[in-house]
């Protein structure tokens, strides 16, 4: 490509970074995206193995029995954690959650709180049927008083998760069809810009693919260049992530990051491409009159 003053310079490079910023923030708006589409399943699924009910002993059962009945439940498959709460540990407990040691208030009466087994569920089987199997094998033990859970809450819950996913694939498909409409607008304005030169080329006799050849490889370029500005910005997202979700254990899902990254190229590559193409076939077929529309 060819200038013929430093005004025209300017005015291509100042073009150049609005077409560069354009497609970066499409990218990284898709690309965290993505990743959210990614880790969202995580993310429910940690909501949904915080769910689980209290298994509350009767006064006199024994530490051995209720040990065991937490072994028991540990080896099952549909159970994620079972934790076993001693009469101390939920004093101490009741003591930190109100700031004070509440059994100088009840004199001689004997401490009303009792151990018991903190149950977590398997995400797939956090569910209030689930529960209520569990619960009816749970029950049916001499040992044990009663079983708390909200099932309520379980339904919701639930309910909320399968709402997200179908509001989540819907975003996704508008989001892939504004990705594409912008950058093929910011390609086609590019292009615009330089109407008159692929006009010129033509005339003096140049083909097609002659013409055609340094728009790709420009385009082509900033499609690679904003996939990597964006790719980076992620990252820099990512990595502060760890600090707000260390549960999540970012690191486990290093290959769909890779899959992800790989993608946002290959996407910004096959899109720039395609629109540059698309955009300078319209100027190399038009007629004349087209040029100044």
């Amino acid at each position: 490509m060819y200038f013929d003053n430093n005004s025209t310079k300017r005015r291509f490079a100042g073009s150049y970074l609005v077409s560069l910023m354009s497609i970066m923030l499409v990218l990284f708006v898709l690309g965290m995206y993505a990743l959210v589409m990614v880790y969202t399943d995580r993310l429910l699924n940690y909501v949904k193995e915080n769910i689980g009910f209290e298994v509350v002993m009767k006064s006199n059962a024994k530490e051995s029995a209720i040990k065991s009945l937490t072994e028991e439940l540990s080896k099952k498959e549909y159970v994620k954690s079972a934790k076993y709460i001693s009469k101390d540990e939920a004093t101490n407990r009741m003591k930190e959650d109100l700031g004070e040691d509440f059994l100088q208030w009840l004199g001689d009466v004997e401490n009303p709180l009792l151990p018991s087994i903190d149950v977590r569920f398997v995400a797939e089987y956090a569910n209030s049927d689930s529960m209520a199997m569990v619960e009816k094998w749970v029950g049916k033990k001499t040992i044990v008083k009663e079983i708390i859970y909200q099932k309520s809450l379980t339904n919701t819950i639930n309910d909320n998760i399968n709402k997200i996913k179908i509001i989540l694939f819907a975003v996704s498909l508008v989001l892939l069809l504004i990705a594409i409409t912008l950058i093929s607008h910011t390609i086609r304005l590019s292009v615009y810009s330089k109407r008159f030169t692929v006009r010129t080329m033509q005339l003096v006799g140049a083909t097609e693919g002659f013409v055609m050849r340094p728009f790709l490889k420009t385009f082509m370029i900033q499609g690679l260049i904003a996939a990597i500005t964006a790719l980076i910005f992620i990252s820099v997202v990512l990595y502060g992530m760890q600090d707000y979700l260390p549960d999540m254990n970012l690191a486990q899902s290093n290959e769909y990051i890779i899959i992800i990254y790989i993608s946002i190229i290959a996407l910004s590559l096959l899109l720039t491409m395609a629109s540059t193409v698309v955009s300078m076939k319209k100027y190399l077929n038009a007629d004349i009159d087209r040029f100044y529309m």
